[in-house]
């Protein structure tokens, strides 16, 4: 769940919101709609911690993961399609990081082995060792064939791309899942696919 108290914008003399009081329960799907600079994608970038609110509070269920689809095209440019889809389960990716910088250390000491151990642990626990075949399989179902899974995300065209960073967005199961614009550059087929993809 997420809620919003009494929360507000303002840049200078420019009110964008004002005293929202909103609650956003689980299993329902939102829409914000209104018209061009009304403000959607701020209060959205506000919900996911993009951009600090003037006053009011955001908060969150204890323990619920937030996935945002990203609408920066180039922000993953220098990363591998695979990794990128991966880096959308951020404390996944982040354990799988710090696990195999320790491996690559030269001098391996005993409290590198016994942090290495408790991360093998975690990783476990979160099925990290299914973190790459889920990424693949996720771009597979949004057309993302297997050639292009090793390729740099800038060597794809900018509707495969938007594929990639939803599967990104969807990657590990989110609690909340938050999507600006998700249907940009995507055709019927995929549409079709994220209105019929089911979380959890």
């Amino acid at each position: 769940m997420i809620s919003v108290s009494n929360l507000s914008l303002r840049y200078g003399k420019r009110t964008l919101f004002e005293d929202v009081n909103l609650k956003f329960t689980q299993g329902n799907c939102y829409g914000v709609i209104g018209a061009n600079g009304a403000g959607k994608s701020t209060f959205l970038k506000i919900l996911s911690g993009e951009v600090s609110q003037t006053s009011g509070s955001v908060a969150f269920t204890p323990g619920e993961r937030m996935a945002v689809l990203k609408q920066n095209h180039y922000e993953f440019d220098e990363f591998s399609v695979l990794e990128t889809v991966m880096i959308g389960h951020k404390e996944l990716y982040a354990i799988m990081k710090e696990k195999d910088a320790i491996y690559m250390k030269e001098d391996f000491t005993e409290k590198d082995g016994e942090r290495a151990g408790e991360l093998e642990n975690l990783f476990a626990e979160m099925d990290g060792w299914n973190m790459e075949s889920n990424a693949a399989t996720m771009l597979s179902n949004l057309g993302i064939t297997e050639d292009n899974h090793y390729k740099l995300l800038k060597e794809l065209d900018n509707t495969q791309k938007v594929r990639v960073l939803l599967a990104q967005a969807l990657f590990g199961n989110p609690d909340i899942l938050l999507l600006d614009e998700p249907t940009n550059d995507l055709d019927i087929e995929t549409i079709a696919w994220l209105e019929n993809f089911q979380l959890r």
